[in-house]
């Protein structure tokens, strides 16, 4: 289900879902939200990663955070796409793998997400799961427009 193709009724329970989310109504955003991650809406999927993810309006559920996160960022969807970097970088609801995080984080900096460019832009700095690399650390860092680093 996407955007383009939801009925004005459909829109109106999707954007309540993500009012009580931003609002923290987190039971409320999950019952409101559920029924479009399940039939594939990579925002809505986001969204209870997360809520699965913190135990936010539901239990803890560390299995379910990465099933939602993954099929959101498999979509193209930027922000899931920088999140599950994040999760393999941290090993927060996985196992931590370096190559995994730089391939999600790629993929959302190839969108432009300034998040992604500046995480891998320290990764390369640092050398932290990869080769340290000043000069392309340097050139990311420009990319997520910080132009007057050293």
């Amino acid at each position: 289900m996407t955007e383009t193709n939801r009925t004005d009724n459909e829109e109106v329970e999707f954007s309540s879902g993500v009012a009580a989310f931003e609002a923290k109504h987190f039971s409320r955003a999950m019952q409101l939200l559920s029924p479009f991650a399940n039939d594939g809406d990579a925002h809505a999927q986001h969204m209870l990663a997360i809520m699965y993810q913190n135990g936010l309006g539901t239990v803890e559920n560390p299995e379910q955070a990465v099933i939602m996160m993954t099929n959101s960022a498999e979509q193209g969807y930027p922000i899931a796409q920088h999140g599950l970097g994040f999760m393999y970088m941290q090993g927060e609801c996985v196992e931590k793998n370096s190559a995994k995080a730089i391939e999600w984080f790629e993929k959302a900096a190839e969108q432009g997400l300034q998040g992604s460019l500046t995480t891998l832009a320290m990764m390369y700095e640092q050398g932290e799961g990869v080769e340290k690399d000043p000069i392309k650390a340097k050139e990311l860092y420009k990319a997520a427009g910080f132009d007057d680093l050293g």
